[in-house]
């Protein structure tokens, strides 16, 4: 039925053995090709193997979604490797809480991570490291790392690296001087307890649904708490207002891709976690500098992300070891700059 088996072929030849397999096969596993001319060659495939065949043409089927199946569950093996990644992570993070200073530029800390994750023996950042600084980290995806980091702003890392083709997926946010002022603080605090909500139900049986709403719901109330929305919380979360500030889902599959393959649900149903899926979580809050908020909040980018492994009993986050509490993460900025 599926044509699979290792015939030991030169890569060059998989044209060829494809025409061949595809005589026999009923169903062709394919991921449509990036380059233009591989994919004009399963085309071809396809169609001589239709002239040749008289029970009709074969089968197509997106081969992500068998792979999809395959990847979003590791095996003992591949949790090891994950640990790693994150370790050295968590490494590369802790690098920056201790040696960001006042005055620096993003592009030094961008360098700090992806020199840590070689130093350590990764292959290299896992993408593609985003430091953020001030109202930088207000946009999602920031990619210019170009910016000037001064004391009263917060600087958002986002970085991880890779190990045995397997990724990690960690964000901090640091204040760049010793410590979060008053509402930067309300803010970071917020979103650690939104995390902590969606950490609470990442357990086997829990929907993916279920995770990012409840995020949302304490993230949603905290708004309006600290004045950035106007209640009640019911209405907010129907005409999701939240998404100013917090645009993007809870979490996502980890693994072999930071952005990893896998289904998140089908007909209108969220998927329910299992024992052995690995994902993110990472709620944030993101206020413009032009935001109708308290000035204080203006110009914030806050996202607080860990790995976290689905087990039988309930969950592990592989990358416990790099602090997140705001005051630990004071303490350790305040003993970096003592050493000047």
């Amino acid at each position: 039925e599926v044509y699979g088996a290792d015939r030991g072929m030169e890569l060059a030849q998989w044209p060829q053995q494809l025409s061949a397999a595809l005589k026999d096969a009923t169903r062709l596993y394919y991921g449509k090709a990036r380059d233009r001319g591989d994919h004009e060659k399963v085309e071809a495939a396809l169609e001589s193997a239709a002239k040749d065949r008289h029970n009709g043409p074969v089968d197509v089927s997106d081969a992500n979604e068998l792979l999809g199946e395959m990847r979003l569950f590791k095996d003992e093996e591949e949790v090891e490797l994950m640990r790693r990644a994150c370790d050295i992570s968590v490494s590369a993070h802790l690098s920056v809480i201790k040696g960001l200073r006042p005055g620096m530029h993003e592009y030094q800390i961008e360098a700090l991570v992806d020199w840590e994750l070689r130093r350590l023996g990764c292959a290299g950042p896992a993408y593609g490291t985003i430091a953020a600084g001030g109202a930088n980290a207000a946009v999602l995806h920031y990619t210019r790392n170009d910016g000037l980091l001064a004391k009263g702003q917060l600087l958002l890392v986002d970085g991880g690296g890779e190990w045995g083709g397997y990724a990690a997926d960690l964000t901090r946010t640091l204040p760049v001087a010793a410590a979060f002022s008053p509402p930067q603080a309300d803010l970071y605090d917020l979103v650690l307890k939104a995390q902590a909500a969606a950490l609470e139900l990442m357990v086997p049986g829990s929907s993916y649904g279920e995770i990012h709403q409840a995020s949302i719901k304490t993230m949603t109330a905290g708004m309006i708490e600290l004045g950035m929305l106007e209640g009640p919380l019911e209405a907010r979360l129907e005409d999701k207002t939240y998404s100013r500030y917090f645009m993007h889902r809870t979490s996502h599959w980890l693994g072999m891709d930071v952005h990893d393959l896998g289904s998140y649900g089908e007909e209108g149903a969220w998927r329910r976690l299992e024992a052995g899926m690995v994902m993110t979580v990472e709620p944030g809050i993101y206020v413009a500098a032009d935001a109708d908020v308290a000035p204080g909040m203006r110009g914030t980018g806050i996202r607080i992300e860990d790995d976290v492994l689905i087990t039988a009993a309930g969950h592990e986050v592989l990358s416990c070891g790099l602090p997140k509490e705001r005051a630990a993460i004071e303490a350790l900025r305040t003993e970096a700059l003592a050493q000047g």
